[in-house]
């Protein structure tokens, strides 16, 4: 791929910038509901109602009745929402950091496939590295989400740069490919030493 002088930064946040993991929310379920975890693993689906949340389609509410019913679990709100928040593992390793020094720089940004409980949740306890991004987009708060191309064509037209002028960062190789389908300049990552190293290739 070529590479072109880049403007601006695109981060995805879970496991670019935010550790996630949903195998601590099925684990919390599982205790609330003294049920198998392997059972509600096995139940849990990333459908229509999960996309439908992502989106804003769908209520935090009427998501968790959709995954009451899924699951099986006779579950409250509340406790659907304690293990749905347990995703939420931490920071990227040195993130923070690689992100403070380059925001002086050049504009980052980030576009995140979210819904609005986790966006309250992550925008409250990861604040200190959120912080360094322009602006965050958020699918349920933009009507769209990656890999749709109406997702980037959305965040490219808004940040105002070229589409090859921008650098994207996601640890999903689906997102990746529908990145490069747009132009953007993508890059598939695990780990902040991948995105330096990617960064260090980029003429900014």
């Amino acid at each position: 791929m070529k590479l072109h002088r880049v403007d601006a930064l695109l981060f995805d946040l879970g496991r670019v910038v935010i550790d996630i993991d949903f195998d601590r929310a099925i684990a919390r379920w599982a205790e609330q509901a003294s049920c198998d975890a392997a059972l509600l693993r096995q139940r849990f689906a990333r459908g229509s109602a999960f996309k439908q949340h992502e989106t804003g389609a769908l209520s935090d509410s009427a998501y968790f009745a959709s995954l009451r019913e899924s699951l099986g679990v006779e579950l409250t709100n509340a406790e659907l929402l304690d293990g749905w928040n347990a995703i939420f593992v931490g920071e990227m390793r040195g993130i923070s950091d690689l992100l403070g020094s380059i925001a002086p720089k050049i504009p980052i940004y980030a576009l995140s496939n979210s819904n609005p409980a986790h966006e309250a949740y992550w925008s409250s306890r990861f604040a200190s590295v959120v912080r360094h991004f322009k602006h965050v987009y958020v699918s349920s708060t933009i009507g769209l989400r990656k890999p749709d191309a109406e997702a980037y064509g959305y965040v490219i037209e808004a940040i105002g740069v070229p589409a090859e002028r921008i650098a994207f960062f996601d640890d999903s190789i689906e997102n990746i490919e529908g990145a490069r389908r747009c132009r953007l300049q993508a890059f598939h990552v695990t780990s902040t030493g991948d995105i330096e190293k990617a960064i260090a290739g980029l003429a900014m």
